[in-house]
C-alpha cells in the first residue's frame, strides 16, 4: 500500500522534473523569478493557486467530465508561459507593492487549469485497472506539488546568489531569465499541431 503510493507520488514527481516535459517547469519559472526569499508566503500563495487549478481540471478530465483536445492544450500551455514572461517583462523593476495580486491569483488558477488538462493526459497512462483513480489522483497532485515546490526554491536561491553574489539587480535578473523563457517558448509555439 505504502509502496503503492510512493510510486504514484514519484511518477507526479518525475512527470514535472522529466527534461522533455519543461513546460511546467518554465511555467514555475516565470512565475516564481521577480519574487525573493523574503516574499515566500506570496509565492506560496501562487503556486497554490496554480496547484488548485490544476487539480480541478485534472479531476474534470480524468472522470471524464470535461474533455478538451489535446492540440489546444498543447498550444494554450506555451501561451500561458508567454503571458506570464511577458508580463515580467513590462513589470520587472516595479514595486511588488504595485502588482494586482487579486489578478494574478486568477490569472495563476487559470493557468493551473490549462496545464491540469495536459497533466490528466498523463495521469490517465499512469492508471492501472483496479485502482482508486480519486486516490490515485491526489497522489500523483501531491507529486506534482513536491516538485513544484522544490523548483521554486531553486528558481528563489539562484535569484537570491546572482542578486547577492553577483550583483545583478533585481530588474535585470527578472528580465534576462523571462526573456530566456520567451527564447524557449516561441519554438514550442511555432511547432504547436494548432499551427499546422
Amino acid at each position: 500500500m505504502l509502496q503503492d503510493f510512493w510510486l504514484h507520488v514519484q511518477y507526479g514527481i518525475n512527470h514535472v522534473l522529466d527534461i522533455n516535459a519543461y513546460d511546467h517547469v518554465l511555467f514555475l519559472i516565470v512565475l516564481a523569478v521577480p519574487y525573493l526569499f523574503r516574499d515566500w508566503k506570496r509565492v506560496l500563495w501562487l503556486v497554490t493557486m496554480f496547484t488548485v487549478g490544476h487539480t480541478i481540471s485534472l479531476v474534470l478530465a480524468s472522470y471524464g467530465m470535461v474533455k478538451i483536445d489535446g492540440n489546444l492544450i498543447e498550444f494554450l500551455i506555451p501561451v500561458t508561459i508567454m503571458i506570464v514572461a511577458i508580463y515580467n517583462v513590462f513589470t520587472a523593476g516595479k514595486q511588488s507593492k504595485s502588482q494586482k495580486m487579486g489578478l494574478l491569483f486568477v490569472s495563476t488558477l487559470f493557468f493551473g487549469l490549462v496545464h491540469g488538462f495536459g497533466f490528466a493526459r498523463e495521469f490517465r497512462m499512469s492508471l492501472d485497472k483496479g485502482d482508486s483513480k480519486l486516490l490515485r489522483l491526489f497522489e500523483f497532485a501531491l507529486g506534482i506539488e513536491i516538485a513544484q515546490i522544490i523548483i521554486v526554491f531553486i528558481i528563489l536561491f539562484l535569484g537570491y546568489i546572482f542578486q547577492t553574489v553577483f550583483r545583478f539587480s533585481k530588474r535585470d535578473w527578472v528580465m534576462v531569465i523571462s526573456a530566456i523563457v520567451i527564447g524557449l517558448v516561441i519554438p514550442m509555439l511555432l511547432n504547436s499541431p494548432m499551427l499546422d
